[in-house]
């Protein structure tokens, strides 16, 4: 949904561990509003070239619209939704049905792979009864939790996109404020697997200044000991990658599982960056279960 952006001096990446590819936990398709070159069945086939034991697609089901930012919308081409009387953008819905039958062609189709039918849901706390209700409707195996938009400092009640919220907040406080609103995911009934992107915000950081991790360590450790205390697992994002201190503040602060997720959109994206980061999360104390499909565990 964003483009990479800078960290300032992250921890070393390390080579060796047991070699073994993870799962790429944090996939999209078609089915999801931005992922117009997303293909279910040419990811699938990529995932067995590159000899990963499963992949979950994480369709996006955003449910609350977005404030225009300044200067209005300038979606690439393909980006599906529609904009309101207010100029607010609302992401096309997930086609559940759809999705569902193209997950179960593709399982009889890669037969010897593990497809899992996930979402990632958009700041499902403040959508309790429309979550409830596709949850009644449709089971999923994977349910990536993430934040998107912040409070719109101009509009009581909108949300803006975490990229405009930079031209409202200083630097610094957007990530302080996506922080606190993932604490208030975490607190919440909402049921999540998985803690998405962390580092959101670092996505969209100025590229003219380093990010204060002295300053953010605290309020990430303390989401981070929340999140543990759920019994939820850290996604390792390796759209930046996210910043290997971060997985070392989490197995601190007593996280005990870990999961990989490309943010792919394409399935030229699928598990990038994963042979370089796994086994720097490896040597930060984190190791593949018995069965390869599953979360990497604390060691």
């Amino acid at each position: 949904m964003a483009a990479p952006g800078p960290h300032d001096r992250p921890e070393p990446l390390v080579t060796g561990g047991t070699g073994r590819l993870p799962s790429d936990d944090h996939v999209h398709s078609r089915f999801s509003f931005d992922a117009f070159d997303g293909d279910l069945e040419g990811t699938c086939r990529r995932a067995v070239e590159l000899g990963l034991p499963a992949v979950s697609f994480t369709e996006h089901v955003d449910l609350e619209p977005w404030s225009a930012p300044p200067g209005g919308w300038d979606w690439p081409e393909g980006v599906r939704g529609s904009v309101d009387g207010h100029g607010r953008f609302l992401a096309a819905p997930l086609e559940v049905q759809a999705y569902v039958a193209e997950v179960e062609r593709c399982r009889h189709l890669f037969a010897d792979l593990t497809i899992r039918l996930g979402i990632e849901l958009d700041a499902g706390h403040r959508h309790r009864d429309e979550v409830a209700d596709l949850l009644r409707r449709q089971g999923f195996d994977r349910i990536v939790g993430s934040i998107h938009a912040l409070p719109d400092l101009t509009a009581s009640g909108e949300f803006l996109e975490v990229d405009p919220a930079y031209h409202q907040r200083e630097a610094v406080d957007v990530v302080l404020t996506y922080l606190a609103e993932a604490r208030d995911m975490i607190a919440s009934d909402v049921p999540f697997d998985v803690l998405g992107h962390l580092d959101y915000p670092l996505r969209h950081w100025p590229v003219d200044r380093p990010v204060p991790w002295a300053e953010l360590e605290e309020p990430v450790r303390d989401t981070l000991s929340r999140l543990a205390g759920s019994g939820r697992a850290l996604e390792v994002n390796t759209s930046l990658p996210l910043d290997l201190r971060v997985v070392r503040w989490w197995r601190e602060e007593g996280g005990r599982t870990v999961s990989f997720g490309s943010d792919a959109h394409s399935p030229a994206e699928l598990a990038r960056s994963f042979r370089e980061v796994a086994p720097a999360v490896e040597a930060l104390g984190f190791a593949p279960a018995a069965d390869p499909t599953q979360l990497w565990r604390r060691t």
